[in-house]
């Protein structure tokens, strides 16, 4: 069957499993042939067959590995778990061989039956599938049997063709771990006398696999080599000892003239597991691989996507080849050459993005070349550097020699001078920029080119397939939902032989799609909107195609490609329009029209006239319709638009648009109060006849006085210039105006009117020379204070209106001025006064009273509150009217005949007073009237009273609540409402507790408690009324331990929701409100543009148990994510995991026919993803079915009795629905009819059944008997083990509690409360600045040495001022930032090193430093909030402005760190430092047993004890320091720790270094120097343990000299291996010091027979990871003191921090799209992370202390946290999760509410003015300016000056500011002077 055409991306969902090949299949199957076509053909009839996509697709039972292709027959074959399939080009499957489960055991060497005494069923995993083309044989390699390799029939793989299990190691291919990569390729290998096929394989290591990283397997038997032997010698390239050290992870092989190329990602070598990419090239006739070598991949700025995830060979195609000429990255690259297409990663959970890389083969092979060239001719340097590595060899030394220069070409591939396999030094590597990068994980890429174009097929973790248009600019368009399990996209992404379909694997799926879609699209714009390179719109055709199905798409334009957004257009008319009387010819201007033949009939179309047209060059000229036949002119319009199309042939539609027929007529409809000015001013060329008062088509015929032209509305007879323009209402106001060019109405009468004339209208009088008036009219209007009135003027007997301007405002006095007060603030031109007769304010003119009299006295009508405290202190509304003009008119205010101080600021005219009460006398009068005396002695008295009460609360409920807060407590008492709800502030002890409700009872939310004790003690509640009164409960309320969450089962649920979810922990009891939310998230596919939530509240709750029913989400498309929160009260936990699956889907079915005790079976897709067999319910009708299994894709389930349905479905015998609900959601799957049966009588029935039973109970009694016994048998024996097993757990953590509890006691007292060695301001930031740079610590500006002759110092120096001066200009500098930065080279680093350079030379004016930056950062916030990315402002480095924000902020808070947070981060250092140091710390491999960092644990259990040494200091008197050390401590960590304390009251700069000092030992009469390594060192092998104290034999007490050395003493250990080397007796010593690698171990081979188990004590890392928490439990208060000391947002707030956050918060409001989120991020980004995290992980940019590889590692995991607490985002955990992500998950919540209460505090905060901030500034300008080396900063920053300097002079030129200001030449003068050249000036 052929695939339905559709989206080309739209994989079958989930609802067309049961598609049309299935149902046909089934149907054929019942031999219903017939039935099934017609079915088929009503299926395609209905609307489903166009609704859904049919692409061809295979489902494999098993996880899928490999999958590969035979060109010649288009098979496809699919390398599964257990199975290997042949499937045809279709995907229909041919064959089945199934290759496991079978008898393995890993430790056993196959023959299996022979060497094995108890295998197991194993799975057989496909490791390699190859088609061998050369006898149509397929090599099959899996996991069992240690990797061995079968021949089948390509024709038919269930014809084995080979295999043999007993040939013995020599033949083990594969790899039986799961996780090694295996790639491999066909090949030919020429001997002297043979020539073989052959298959090179490339493999990872494997604890137990053959210890060949390549090798070269023969296809046949060949004297003594048999099938599948590796026939070349691999020693070059083994896999031990080296491949374990670098982790080997093959992705790709390829073969290109003569080479063989294998892609992979592999370590260093080192302690740091990173992984990077590299490609190795091999000579395919290579016999001993001499000429494998490596080659180092960078991928992105700073090799950022290190780690190769999967890639294609293709050549580029003419347009991406010359776009990457054009770039001058990759050489001259042509449209044939080779290119290597590679998507990578970074090596780091941290980052989830992906990055696509392009690197010319032409490339690839002359590095490798040069790098070989270099070790055979040139010592192996380039330039003089090194650049070849010897990555597996311990003899690195003589390996490269210097040779003639040819030689390299003269051995091509290598020869035996050079056995060992060469590498790239990493600063040798071939860089490549990041062409596309993308977010998430790339896992597959495949190329093609279509039309000189390159498409880019990108598959990700997610099961998507992105399509991306590969050109200089690189573009995404077109996605496919890709498979709705999620699963991760296989790297075997490969096209059919005609390119024209794509084969996408996923995790089980295998599924064939058509590359493009065009067909789908029916018209131009959609077509072209596809973006699709392999879409055009075939003009002439009309039809979306591919350019080869376009007949004529070789002519211009006759083929419009999509991606050029660009289809057919009508560019003119000529005439543009036409009256709608007219009728003529008109020319249509389409230049993109292709050229029409003679054979083609071009056509018109207006509306319904067609017309023929004939077509001149690009001009097609038309016959426009009769004017009965245009349609008529819509109402309120003066024109119709016609659409108007243009056809080829009738019925190909070329070009459309609308042409329009304008109407005089109806021109003047658009105003109808001046129709000879719309007339005359319209668009369509009309005039205007005033004799006819007519508006007409312009005509050269019609002359005289009375016609008026177009565009000549100044000749227009009207009126205008209305005097007076202000008229109030009621009062009949005369209106005075000006009439112009009114010869035409000479002797006329008119009238004058308007819409609030009701209808009447007044005669107008002819004043003197050209003026007019008439007498007005009495309006009236209440809606609003103002309106304009529009007057017309009619001719008074014709009744046609003349052009009128007469626009007056009419006003009412009275609207919004009720009173005296409110009516003598009003403005004097409306001339309003209080009419006191009419108790009114009325226009002066219609009061008959004395205007002059004063205002009534004040009128008191509300008071709120209207009790108060007897303290007073709270403010007193007092509204009514005439309370005064201005605030300064009231006099004075009693409150109950109390003095109530005036609140001018919220003072309103006439209206409202505020004013604050005083305190009462207790035992006087309480209660009494307000009185307000205002200007004029006039008094006000109110008549309801205020009354002083004392409040008094007495009872608080609940009594206790958690101390996250968030707990909702009940005050009752008496009088409690009093004052207002605004003037309560109510505490619990310390905390605030928000009002919520304010009545008889008071109401209030307690927030987060922050004391050290929990449970705190009982704590009193605080009521705060006004300034004076605080009322208290005492022992009112107690903070409690959070409620803790433990577990919550199920974990993931359907997007319909309804799942039960129980939540278990403890403290659930104390927690009020409980609920589940789920938040969405927003990427570039979704259809929101903000993120949704979905909230359900708590089913159930008790103390131990929360129960949920998940909430239903909208899923809007496949690939969005969502996190869920469970919120209690103001605790916020996120629930991780929990997922999201998709819906069911379900295949229907109708009238199932269903007998009595028989099953049925339902089947679908997706059942068992959140749903479980107790969870899921069915009905048939309304009864209830027992759902017996649930799996994936069937349910089976038990029908209810027949009877039972029909008494509950009222005897009905019609099909009954069959409902099945997983959750909330509810799907009706079909319909079922119960069978009819005989009916057995009765007496038959009841013995058949019972006898029966009888006998079966029988014998199940006796089997249950035996079973029972048996099973008693086998509990007691797993109960003895489990026993065992638990007691040595036991005993494990028994000891590390012991350590714990210890550490717990001793740590607090051992650190020191000394002086902090704080770094001067200047050393502080050099470091920060600076000590990042490539040059480190002898960058210039950190030396401050500049190389400058001493006769030019001056003239630099003054060159150098002139320099700052031009800096100080503000256009300069921006201008000189943007053209830096608009430059490609001008790379991230560089601007960091900009900015630095630039905050030292203005830093003598932070004040313009600061201004700077504000602009810059206006343009960069305007720039992410318009392209829709907000949140990612401030994320990185990425712009000058973001790196001088990170150096103002260091500036501004240094002073901050030294008085505030540099104390509790001290301590923290010292802190780890000392539970470090207290036990071993493995000084080769860097890891330590007591650390924060789950990478850097020691996890073996090393013996150890503690010593107290005495220490004399060589010449510096007898005194003697005791020193604590360890006795497994090397000599070196001894050293460090005596001058640790020796000279602990010192800075660490000023200490002497380890190498300068020795260490003695004297133990008697003689001492002994200590060192590392010496001929006493014990040997293991091949392997030299570093000295320790154990090692010397030091005892406790023991008494040792330090003494300093005047030179660095060759380190014994070199002297011993020169000495060992002479004898050949230690060549290639290794050394450790605690550990032994594991991964070093002696090798132990076997050729044949199982492999020796070596036993090794480990211990359990689980347990290890304990020690993890003992550490974090130690350190817990020093973390939790240092995150207080940064996060506190009290007084100690820098003011840079509120006055920034007030910048961020000011701009927010300015743009829409900026959410709270949004601002939080932006925040979180300037601050915690853009400064603190820098700080902590780097504390001696603050501190004058030395930091190492394993304090870093612990300051890393509390930086993560930091880190993780600023983010909104949540996390999701589980099992899998970083130890270090579990560490600190209990109190992230914590330090997140801390973090969101600190922005919190900083925005309440009062604000910090620019001129407070200035004066701040100006303060560090002055105190520091004069340390920094400021001229050395402006000469560096020169230097980029002059590298662009004729970037910057044309910007400059640009710039009119620029150039009034002379800058340009400003800058010539410098650059003459700096330079000492002459320039052109």
């Amino acid at each position: 069957m052929n695939p339905s055409v559709g989206s080309i991306f739209c994989f079958k969902g989930e609802k067309s499993k049961f598609g049309l090949r299935a149902f046909v299949q089934l149907l054929f199957n019942q031999d219903m042939a017939i039935l099934a076509w017609v079915s088929l053909l009503l299926l395609c009839i209905s609307p489903v067959c166009g609704q859904e996509t049919d692409f061809p697709e295979f489902t494999s039972e098993t996880p899928i590995n490999n999958v590969v292709q035979d060109p010649r027959t288009a098979r496809v074959y699919v390398g599964a778990i257990n199975a290997v399939y042949q499937l045809d080009g279709s995907l229909a499957k041919e064959q089945k061989l199934e290759t496991g489960p079978k008898k393995d055991l890993r430790s056993c060497t196959p023959p299996i039956h022979n060497n094995c005494p108890d295998p197991k069923d194993t799975n057989n995993t496909n490791k390699l599938l190859l088609v061998n083309p050369f006898n149509n044989s397929l090599i099959i390699c899996g996991s069992l049997y240690r990797g061995i390799c079968s021949l089948v029939n390509l024709s038919n793989i269930n014809q084995l063709i080979y295999y043999s299990d007993s040939k013995g190691e020599r033949t083990y291919v594969a790899s039986i771990d799961d996780s090694v990569s295996v790639v491999g390729i066909m090949s030919h290998l020429s001997t002297q006398d043979s020539n073989f096929t052959v298959f090179v394989v490339g493999k990872g290591y494997g604890s137990l696999d053959s210890s060949k990283l390549i090798s070269t397997r023969i296809l046949q038997n060949y004297r003594e080599w048999v099938i599948f032997e590796g026939i070349i010698d691999a020693s070059a390239v083994q896999a031990i000892p080296f491949v374990p050290k670098y982790l080997h992870d093959f992705r790709y092989t390829f073969k290109d003239q003569g080479f063989i190329y294998f892609l992979f990602s592999r370590t260093m070598g080192g302690t740091d597991n990173k992984n990077f990419t590299f490609i190795s090239r091999l000579c395919e006739q290579d016999d001993h691989y001499y000429s494998y070598t490596e080659l180092q991949l960078n991928c992105g700025p700073a090799n950022h996507f290190n780690k190769v995830q999967a890639a294609y060979v293709a050549s580029p195609g003419k347009e991406l080849a010359r776009s990457m000429t054009e770039s001058g990255l990759y050489g001259s690259v042509l449209s044939w050459d080779r290119v290597l297409f590679v998507v990578a990663s970074p090596d780091d959970e941290d980052h989830t993005e992906s990055a696509l890389c392009l690197y010319p083969l032409k490339r690839i092979n002359q590095r490798i070349e040069d790098i070989i060239s270099a070790c055979y001719s040139d010592s192996g340097k380039i330039d003089g550097k090194p650049a070849v590595d010897i990555p597996y060899s311990s003899k690195t030394d003589d390996l490269c020699n210097k040779r003639e220069k040819n030689f390299a070409a003269r051995y091509r591939c290598g020869a035996d001078f050079l056995p060992s396999p060469l590498a790239s030094k990493p600063e040798f590597a071939l860089k490549a920029e990041a062409m596309y990068t993308r977010k998430g994980l790339l896992t597959a890429v495949a190329i093609a080119v279509e039309h000189d174009h390159t498409i880019v097929f990108l598959g990700n973790s997610a099961g998507e397939v992105f399509k991306l248009h590969l050109f200089s600019h690189p573009e995404v368009y077109s996605k496919g939902p890709g498979d709705t399990t999620g699963d991760a996209v296989n790297k075997n992404l490969f096209f059919d032989s005609g390119m024209t379909h794509l084969y996408v694997t996923t995790k089980k799926k295998i599924i064939k799609i058509p590359v493009q879609s065009c067909g789908l699209k029916t018209d131009c714009q959609s077509c072209v909107g596809l973006k699709d390179p392999y879409c055009g719109w075939c003009v002439l055709e009309g039809r979306c195609t591919r350019r080869s199905d376009c007949r004529r798409a070789e002519e211009k334009n006759g083929w419009l490609w999509s991606p050029k957004q660009q289809c057919v257009k009508i560019v003119s008319f000529h005439p543009p329009n036409l009256s709608c009387k007219k009728t003529q010819q008109v020319d249509i201007h389409i230049p993109s029209l292709p050229s029409i033949g003679s054979a083609d009939q071009l056509q018109c179309s207006f509306g319904t006239f067609q017309s023929s047209a004939i077509m001149r060059d690009s001009m097609v000229t038309c016959s426009l319709p009769e004017p009965y036949a245009i349609p008529p002119t819509p109402a309120q319009q003066d024109f119709v638009a016609v659409p108007m199309k243009i056809f080829v042939n009738k019925t190909v539609e070329v070009a459309s648009s609308e042409y329009k027929f304008y109407n005089c007529a109806a021109a003047i409809h658009r105003s109808p109060n001046t129709p000879c000015t719309s007339c005359v001013s319209s668009g369509w060329g009309c005039q205007w006849n005033t004799r006819d008062h007519t508006c007409s088509d312009m005509s050269e015929q019609d002359t005289g006085p009375n016609i008026i032209r177009h565009r000549q509305a100044a000749n227009c007879p009207r009126f205008e210039n209305p005097d007076p323009v202000l008229i109030p209402v009621g009062h009949k106001t005369q209106i005075s105006f000006e009439g112009v060019e009114l010869n035409p109405y000479q002797n006329h009468e008119f009238v004058i009117g308007t819409e609030l004339m009701d209808h009447n209208e007044e005669d107008i009088r002819i004043e003197s020379g050209p003026f007019y008036s008439f007498s007005g009219y009495e309006f009236s209007y209440d809606k609003a204070h103002e309106t304009t009135i529009f007057f017309y003027v009619k001719d008074k007997y014709s009744g046609k209106k003349i052009d009128s301007l007469l626009n007056v405002t009419l006003y009412n006095c009275s609207l919004g001025r009720e009173d005296c007060s409110l009516c003598r603030n009003a403005e004097p031109k409306y001339n309003c006064v209080w009419c006191a007769g009419k108790r009114a304010c009325v226009y002066e003119k219609l009061c008959s009273t004395d205007d002059s009299q004063p205002c009534p006295n004040p009128k008191i009508t509300e008071i709120e509150p209207s009790y108060g405290p007897i303290e007073g202190g709270i403010a007193v509304t007092i509204k009514g009217s005439n309370l005064g003009i201005h605030k300064e008119d009231i006099k004075s205010i009693t409150v109950a005949g109390v003095p109530c101080t005036h609140l001018g600021k919220h003072y309103s005219v006439s209206t409202s007073v505020v004013c604050e009460i005083g305190p009462v006398d207790p035992h006087g009068q309480l209660s009494g009237a307000v009185e307000v005396l205002v200007e004029g002695e006039k008094r006000g008295t109110s008549s309801v009273h205020f009354t002083y009460r004392d409040p008094k609360p007495t009872r608080v409920l609940p009594p206790r609540g958690p101390k996250a807060g968030g707990t909702v407590i009940t005050i009752m008492g008496e009088n409690l409402h009093t004052a207002s709800k605004e003037d309560l502030t109510i505490s619990v002890g310390n905390v605030p507790c928000i009002v919520e409700t304010f009545g008889t009872n008071i109401t209030c939310k307690t927030g987060e408690y922050r004391g050290d004790k929990v449970p705190s003690a009982l704590l009193p509640v605080t009521v705060k009324y006004g300034k004076h009164t605080i009322k208290e409960v005492p022992w009112a309320f107690q903070f409690l331990q959070n409620p803790v969450v433990i577990d919550h089962q199920p974990r993931k649920s359907f997007v319909c929701g309804g799942r039960r979810i129980v939540v278990t922990g403890v403290g659930f009891s104390l927690i009020q409100k409980a609920f589940i939310k789920v938040n969405t998230s927003v990427d570039e596919w979704s259809q929101v543009s903000t993120p949704m939530e979905f909230q359900q509240p708590a089913d159930s709750k008790n103390d131990t148990t929360l129960v949920f029913l998940s909430p239903r989400v909208n899923k809007t498309h496949d690939t969005q994510s969502f996190c869920t929160f469970l919120h209690l009260d103001n605790v916020v936990e996120e629930l991780k995991p929990f997922d999201y699956h998709p819906d069911p889907t379900f295949e229907h079915f109708s009238n199932k026919m269903i007998a009595a005790n028989s099953t049925i079976k339902v089947t679908g897709r997706g059942f068992s993803k959140a749903m479980t067999t107790d969870e899921a319910k069915a009905f048939v009708g309304d009864v209830p079915c027992l759902v017996n299994t649930l799996e994936d894709d069937k349910l089976y389930l038990e029908p209810p009795s027949e009877y039972k349905v029909r008494m509950r479905n009222a005897g009905t015998s019609e099909p009954l629905k069959l409902k099945i609900k997983f959750g909330s959601g509810e799907w009706e799957v079909g319909s079922v009819v119960y069978e009819s049966k005989y009916e057995v009588p009765l007496a038959i029935i009841i013995p058949a059944v019972i006898i029966p039973m009888l006998l079966i109970i029988a014998t199940s009694a006796y089997c249950y008997r035996r079973k029972s016994q048996q099973a008693e048998r086998e509990y007691e024996k797993v109960k003895h083990q489990l026993e065992n097993l638990e007691e040595s757990v036991r005993d494990r953590c028994k000891k590390e509690f012991t350590d714990l509890m210890i550490e717990m006691e001793d740590h607090t007292n051992d650190i020191s409360e000394g002086r902090m060695p704080f770094l001067d301001y200047k050393t502080y930031t050099d470091r920060v600045f600076f000590l990042p740079s490539k040059d480190g610590a002898n960058d210039v500006m950190i030396t401050g040495k500049l190389d400058i002759p001493e006769a030019r110092k001056a003239t630099v120096a003054q060159a150098l001022n002139q320099f700052s001066n031009l800096l100080n200009s503000k256009t300069f500098l921006i201008n000189f930032i943007r053209t830096l930065e608009a430059r490609p080279d001008f790379n991230a680093r560089a601007k960091v090193y900009f900015a630095s350079l630039l905050t030292v030379a203005l830093h003598g004016k932070l004040e313009y430093y600061t201004d700077i930056m504000r602009t810059l950062l206006l343009g960069l916030m305007d720039d992410y909030v318009d392209s829709k990315n907000p949140k990612l402002m401030l994320r990185r480095s990425e712009t000058v402005v973001e790196r001088m924000l990170c150096n103002w902020m260091s500036i501004c808070l240094y002073q901050f760190l030294k008085d505030s947070a540099g104390e509790p981060l001290y301590k923290l250092f010292k802190a780890i430092k000392h539970q470090i140091e207290k036990g071993p710390v493995d000084a080769m491999v860097k890891k330590a047993k007591y650390t924060l960092n789950d990478t850097g644990l020691l996890g073996d259990d090393v013996e150890y004890s503690v010593l107290s040494l005495q220490v004399l200091v060589q010449g510096e008197g007898p005194d003697i320091t005791l020193v604590k050390v360890l006795n497994c401590d090397t000599i070196t960590q001894v050293k460090e720790k005596v001058i640790e304390q020796v000279y602990r009251n010192m800075p660490y700069s000023q200490r002497p270094k380890v190498d300068s000092v020795t260490l003695e030992w004297r133990p008697g009469s003689t001492g002994q120097i200590l060192s590392d390594l010496d001929v006493t060192s014990v040997k293991e092998g091949r392997w030299r343990r570093m000295n320790t104290l154990a090692h010397y034999n030091v005892r406790d007490n023991a008494t040792l000299v330090l003494s300093r050395v005047l030179h660095t003493q060759q380190s014994f250990d070199q002297s011993q291996d020169n000495h060992e080397e002479r004898n050949a007796l230690l060549d290639d010593d290794k050394v450790f010091h605690l550990v032994r690698p594991m991964d070093e171990l002696d090798e132990i081979k076997s050729k044949r027979g199982s492999i020796k188990d070596k036993s090794m004590t480990k211990a359990i890392t689980e347990i290890c990871l304990t020690r993890l928490l003992s550490v974090k439990g130690t350190l817990q208060q020093f973390v939790d003191n240092f995150f207080r000391s940064v996060l506190c947002s009290g007084a100690v707030v820098p003011p840079a921090v509120k006055y920034f956050f007030d910048f961020l918060d000011e701009q927010a409001l300015k743009h829409d799209n900026v959410d709270e989120e949004t601002i939080h991020i932006w925040k979180t980004n300037s601050l915690p992370l853009r400064f603190w995290v820098n700080i902590l992980k780097n504390p001696h940019f603050i501190f004058d202390v030395h930091t190492t590889e394993v304090m870093d590692a612990s300051l890393s995991v509390i930086a993560q946290t930091f880190m993780d607490a600023c983010t909104k985002t949540e996390h999701k955990l589980s099992r899998d999760s970083p130890s270090n992500k579990l560490l600190y998950a209990k109190e992230i919540s914590t330090y997140k509410k801390m973090v969101d209460d600190y922005y919190k505090g900083i925005r309440q905060m009062v604000p910090v003015s620019d001129q407070d901030m200035n004066t701040h500034l100006a303060e560090i300008s002055r105190a520091h300016t004069d340390k920094l080396n400021t001229q050395v900063a402006l000469h560096q920053l020169y230097q980029y000056a002059s590298k662009y300097y004729d970037g910057i002079i044309m910007s400059l030129d640009e710039d009119p500011a620029a150039q009034s200001k002379q800058l340009t030449l400003r800058l010539q003068q410098i650059a003459a002077a700096l330079e000492n050249k002459v320039t052109d000036l």
